[in-house]
């Protein structure tokens, strides 16, 4: 087995923080609180793990066709970040990266994410890919399944070289809730969860505490 990716270029050490659910807003107003402090050089690197209360988020693309009705009881927030319509909530695991790029030296953070949580999640048993976007076609990234349904959505910002949001894992939450809008952008995509693809094989699904682990060990964050 390979071991995590390597980030290319000078390496600043990645603090792990470890949060419970956060309310979206609350959140995205610390997010702009992360990113400058990183700008100032007041902290470093961080990866910040947590879960939110039902919320779906989306990027300035986003057609308003590809939004639930008005009568959704979940919200609906525009958010500053790349990528289209996507769901959080319980269940599901959400990594903000707080990281100075700068500092790194020339890299492609969305492929550096993607290959980090292939690792991580190869690791607990589950084979998973990364897809190449055809020309024209709508943005394939994230983490997929080897019969291409898609389990981890991506959607990042770069600010003075700083990056902001991240990712989200399902990890068990209602996927019900992905038949109510426009999932990333894709109108035929098939979202699943970690506790689905374990169910097809019998097997128990990881917990919240062993995915966060598996993500921070692969990302290379302590």
């Amino acid at each position: 087995m390979s071991g995590p990716p390597v980030y290319p270029g000078r390496v600043n050490v990645l603090r792990r923080v470890d949060l419970d659910e956060v309310e979206y807003e609350i959140a995205a107003k610390d997010m702009r609180t992360w990113v400058a402090e990183r700008i100032d050089g007041a902290a470093g690197d961080r990866l910040f793990l947590l879960s939110h209360p039902p919320v779906i988020t989306y990027g300035p693309r986003t057609s308003l066709e590809d939004l639930p009705a008005e009568t959704a009881a979940i919200p609906a927030v525009a958010v500053d970040r790349g990528g289209f319509a996507t769901y959080h909530g319980p269940g599901q695991l959400v990594g903000y990266l707080v990281v100075d790029l700068k500092q790194r030296g020339p890299v492609d953070v969305v492929r550096w994410v993607e290959n980090g949580l292939i690792t991580a999640l190869g690791s607990l048993g589950f084979p998973l890919v990364r897809r190449e976007t055809p020309k024209g076609a709508s943005s394939l990234v994230g983490v997929w399944t080897e019969d291409h349904r898609k389990l981890c959505s991506i959607g990042m910002r770069i600010r003075h070289g700083v990056t902001s949001h991240g990712f989200s894992i399902n990890v068990d939450p209602d996927m019900a809730v992905f038949h109510t809008f426009t999932t990333c952008g894709l109108h035929d995509v098939t979202m699943v969860s970690l506790a689905e693809l374990a169910a097809e094989r019998g097997l128990p699904a990881p917990t919240d505490a062993e995915v966060r682990d598996a993500v921070a060990a692969a990302l290379g964050a302590s």
